[in-house]
């Protein structure tokens, strides 16, 4: 399956991109999949792992809701997936390393995982789209994710 690839040339690239995110300026249109794994990046690179996950949760909410989106059983922010996508880009992490430049580490996730049907290869579609995994946290039905 083929995706579009955004690509980035500078770090102050990365960095606006994560700015305006925090600062809830980013146009919807632009909070995309491959915003959310740039982001995951970023925190992961930057933050104790064990604020990581609290912070990148409680960012989205905020991004979400100064955009209007709610939360529902339908939209919104969902547990499960945000989750899911914080192991995969901690996982590449481990994988490559931090001793590249960031800007070199987004390209590279991006080119890896800028394919946002990949949980569906853990998740079958009525378990991972069920309101529980909205909301919370669920293993894979279909296979466990790598470590």
């Amino acid at each position: 399956m083929t995706h579009k690839t955004t690509s980035y040339r500078t770090l102050n690239e990365i960095e606006n991109l994560v700015r305006s995110f925090e600062k809830c300026t980013l146009p919807r249109k632009e909070w995309t999949h491959q915003a959310h794994l740039i982001v995951a990046l970023w925190y992961l690179t930057r933050y104790p792992e064990t604020e990581v996950v609290e912070l990148i949760r409680d960012r989205i909410k905020k991004y979400n809701a100064s955009q209007g989106i709610k939360t529902t059983q339908y939209s919104g922010y969902h547990e499960t997936i945000t989750l899911f996508w914080i192991q995969i880009v901690r996982n590449f992490l481990a994988a490559e390393g931090v001793n590249f430049p960031l800007v070199h580490l987004a390209n590279y996730l991006l080119l890896g995982y800028g394919d946002k049907n990949l949980p569906f290869e853990y998740y079958s579609r009525q378990l991972l789209m069920s309101w529980e995994a909205r909301k919370h946290w669920v293993e894979p039905d279909l296979q466990p994710l790598p470590n």
